[in-house]
C-alpha cells in the first residue's frame, strides 16, 4: 500500500530524507533541505533519468546551462509577458490564493468567508534580482523558471560542437525557481525545485511520431522503476489546457500520480513546435535554423520536450514504496524501493562490537564500498537494525556473526522476502551484484 501524506512526511523527517530549511530559525515556508538519505534518493532518481535519457542513447547529449541568463532570454521566450497565475486576495483576512486552484472560487479557504475576494490579477511567477553592486532597472536579472531556455539558446553551439544530426536531443537537470502563490503539499510544490528536461529536435513532419515515441518512453520509465500502475495515469491535455508554446499545433501528454490529495502531475511531454527557436531567432537575430545536407533543405526544427520534476518524482517514489505489514505479531514498515533508487544498497551489521567481528566487518565493507552505497550499523539489537534498514529501503543486509570467524561466511537477508542465505565472503560481491542487477 502507498503511504498516506502525514506518515510519509513524518518518515522523511525522522529518518533524514527531508528537513525543513532554516528549521532552527522557525523554518522558511516551502523550502526544504535534503538529508543524508534524501540526497542519495534524489540523486538516484536523477541518475536513472540521465542514464535512460542520455547514456543509453546515441542521439541525446547533455548540457548544464546557467541559472542566470540575459533578461532578453525571458522576453523572447514569453515568460516576462505570459508566465503568470491568477491571484486573488481576501478582503477579510488578507490571505492570497491562486484562483484556478480554489475548490470554491467564492469562498476563502483561510477564513471561510464568501464573496470577499478582490478581482483577480495576473501575478508573474519569476524571481527578480539584480546583478552587480547597484540595484537599478538596468541590471535586473531573473532566476530561471525552467531549464529549457538554456537548451534553446545553446541549440547551435551543441549541434556544431557535438556534430549532431537531426533528430537529436539536448538534456539537462537543474534548479528552477517559481514564485508560487500557494506552494504546499510538502516537497511537491515549492518555489525552488529541480527539473529533468530534454528537448528533442526533429523535422516538423516527424514531430507527431516523435511525440508518441517519447510519451511511451516516459511512461515506461516510471513502470520500470517499480511505480504501481494503479497509482499512475496518462492523459493528453484538452485544448484549453495547452501552454502558449503548444497552441500552434502541438500537444501535451501528462504523467500523473495519485497523491493523497488526488491526481497531480509528475511530468509533461509537450510538442513545443518551433515556437522557442523562432522566438529566439526573431529576438536575437541569430540563425538557429537547421540545414540538412542530404535533402538540401533548411528549416526550423520542431521540439518534443519531456519535462519531469525531480523533487516531486522523488516524493512520489517514496509514497509508492511505503508498505506496512505484520510479521510474527509485530508491525514491519518497509520501503520497497527499486534497488536502483534505494539510498543505501547494502547494510553491514556485525552481531557484536568485539574487535574480531569489527575486523571482519571492515573487510566486508572494503569489498562492497567501491561498488555500492553501504552503511555499517552497529547499534541496537539485530532485529531493530533490520527494521530500520527495512524502513529506509535497503535491499540487503549482511550480518557478520561469530561463525564468520570460522567459516568465512556471512548471512545475507533480503528486504522484501526476509529470506536469509549463508554466503562465503569471497562470493559476496558477485552474489549481491546478481541480485541488485548492477
Amino acid at each position: 500500500m502507498a503511504g498516506d501524506f502525514d506518515t510519509i512526511v513524518n518518515l522523511a523527517k525522522r529518518r533524514g530524507f527531508v528537513f525543513q530549511a532554516s528549521e532552527i530559525y522557525g523554518g522558511l515556508r516551502s523550502a526544504y533541505d535534503y538529508g543524508p538519505l534524501g540526497v542519495e534518493l534524489l540523486r538516484n532518481v536523477k541518475e536513472q533519468w540521465w542514464h535512460s535519457t542520455v547514456r543509453m542513447r546515441d542521439d541525446v547529449v547533455g548540457i548544464d546551462s546557467a541559472i542566470l541568463q540575459s533578461p532578453e532570454v525571458w522576453v523572447a521566450s514569453g515568460h516576462l509577458a505570459s508566465f503568470t497565475d491568477p491571484l486573488v486576495e481576501c478582503r477579510e483576512c488578507n490571505s492570497r490564493h491562486r484562483l484556478d486552484k480554489l475548490d470554491d472560487p467564492n469562498t476563502c479557504p483561510t477564513c471561510g468567508n464568501s464573496g470577499t475576494f478582490t478581482e483577480p490579477r495576473e501575478f508573474n511567477l519569476m524571481f527578480k534580482t539584480h546583478m552587480g553592486p547597484i540595484e537599478s532597472e538596468d541590471n535586473v536579472v531573473y532566476l530561471r523558471p525552467e531549464t529549457a531556455q538554456g537548451i534553446f539558446t545553446n541549440f547551435e553551439n551543441v549541434r556544431r560542437t557535438a556534430r549532431m544530426k537531426l533528430p537529436f536531443g539536448i538534456a539537462q537537470i537543474g534548479k528552477s525557481f517559481r514564485n508560487e502563490i500557494t506552494p504546499g503539499q510538502f516537497v511537491f510544490r515549492t518555489r525552488e525545485f529541480e527539473q529533468m528536461e530534454m528537448e528533442y529536435f526533429c523535422h516538423p513532419d516527424d514531430a507527431a511520431e516523435k511525440f508518441k515515441e517519447w510519451t511511451e518512453i516516459r511512461k515506461n520509465w516510471y513502470i520500470d522503476l517499480g511505480m504501481s500502475m494503479e497509482n499512475l495515469r496518462f492523459r493528453e491535455h484538452e485544448d484549453d489546457e495547452l501552454a502558449h508554446y503548444a497552441t500552434a499545433g502541438g500537444g501535451t501528454f501528462d504523467v500523473e500520480y495519485r497523491f493523497p490529495w488526488g491526481w497531480d502531475e509528475l511530468e509533461g511531454v509537450a510538442n513545443r513546435t518551433d515556437y522557442d527557436l523562432k522566438a529566439h531567432i526573431a529576438h536575437s537575430g541569430e540563425d538557429l535554423s537547421y540545414f540538412d545536407p542530404e535533402t538540401n533543405e533548411r528549416f526550423i526544427p520542431y521540439v518534443i520536450e519531456p519535462a519531469a520534476g525531480a523533487t516531486r518524482t522523488t516524493f512520489a517514489f517514496l509514497l509508492d514504496a511505503y508498505f506496512e505489514e505484520e510479521v510474527n505479531g509485530e508491525q514491519r514498515t518497509v520501503l520497497k524501493l527499486d534497488p536502483r533508487l534505494s539510498p543505501i544498497k547494502v547494510a553491514i551489521l556485525p552481531l557484536s562490537k568485539k574487535p574480531e567481528l569489527v575486523e571482519v566487518t571492515q573487510q566486508v565493507a572494503d569489498a562492497l564500498r567501491p561498488r555500492w552505497a553501504i552503511e555499517v550499523d552497529v547499534t541496537q539489537s539485530i532485529g531493530r537494525r533490520y527494521r530500520r534498514q527495512d524502513e529506509i529501503g535497503t535491499p540487503f543486509c549482511v550480518t557478520v556473526d561469530f561463525d564468520s570467524l570460522d567459516d568465512a561466511q556471512v548471512t545475507v537477508r533480503d528486504r522484501d522476502t526476509m529470506a536469509q542465505d549463508r554466503i562465503p565472503i569471497d562470493n559476496l560481491v558477485s552474489y549481491l551484484g546478481d541480485r541488485l542487477g548492477f
